[in-house]
């Protein structure tokens, strides 16, 4: 058996392939694997670079990058932020919610089948599990 940092390879990519093709025939077609650094962490009231970076563990520059072509897509806007009005807040536009709710409803079915594939005690398990090995990371 492969080791645990291949596996998790291997299941990201598939899961990442099946999520954006997905997204992609919702009407999000121009959306990439890079784009969930921040959109995966955005928070419906909006959020602050420095939190997308924090939250993804992506650089703050790499997070500004994104930022910018998301806000080209129309997915996100920057707002003042109202508890310092030196910051700006990344907002999901319309676009950007809808992009949300589809994702959340994609990620569901693909847990779904998951579970459906080995039982869903084993696969609720496994997410604990998972989860708490990946705290270590974070």
């Amino acid at each position: 058996m492969s080791d645990i940092g291949v596996l998790s390879a291997h299941l990201l990519s598939g899961f990442q392939k099946e999520l954006f093709t997905r997204l992609a025939e919702a009407g999000h077609e121009h959306l990439r694997p890079r784009h969930g650094a921040v959109m995966a962490y955005l928070a419906l009231d909006g959020s602050r670079a420095s939190e997308l970076s924090e939250r993804s563990g992506q650089h703050k520059q790499v997070i500004g990058t994104l930022i910018d072509e998301l806000e080209r897509l129309g997915y996100v806007a920057r707002q003042p932020d109202p508890a310092d009005r030196r910051a700006k807040l990344v907002v999901p536009t319309e676009m950007g919610r809808d992009q949300m709710v589809q994702a959340a409803r994609i990620v569901k079915d693909i847990e779904a089948g998951f579970a459906r594939q080995v039982g869903a005690e084993r696969f609720a398990a496994f997410k604990e599990v998972f989860g708490e090995i990946a705290a270590h990371y974070r």
